[in-house]
């Protein structure tokens, strides 16, 4: 997930994007990545409006016991440095997933 109100551009959300996947997919077990892996490594972006409501999705994933990974950016082009920028959850069972960013609104 990626923050809305930063209005970043196309090529710093896509980097935000792959750093927070990265990040996620370097902390799940490795059976689960194998099995996601199988399955076509499904990807969905999603919006929040801004950083509290990151905060709050990132804190329910890790409550929830989910792979996840909070991006806080270098701060070398559009952000200051440690803007929470991207969030990401996974690989895990796509009905844990939806039970954090279920009501959140495709990029």
């Amino acid at each position: 997930m990626v923050r809305s109100d930063l209005k970043l551009s196309k090529g710093k959300l896509a980097v935000q994007v792959a750093h927070a996947c990265l990040g996620a997919y370097k902390k799940s077990v490795s059976g689960i990545r194998s099995e996601w892996e199988q399955e076509g490594a499904k990807k969905v972006v999603v919006k929040v409006p801004d950083e509290r409501e990151l905060l709050k999705a990132f804190n329910l994933a890790k409550e929830h016991k989910l792979p996840s990974y909070l991006v806080r950016d270098a701060g070398r082009t559009e952000v200051e440095p440690g803007t929470m920028t991207a969030v990401a959850i996974g690989p895990a069972e796509e009905g844990e997933i939806d039970s954090v960013t279920g009501k959140l609104k495709m990029l």
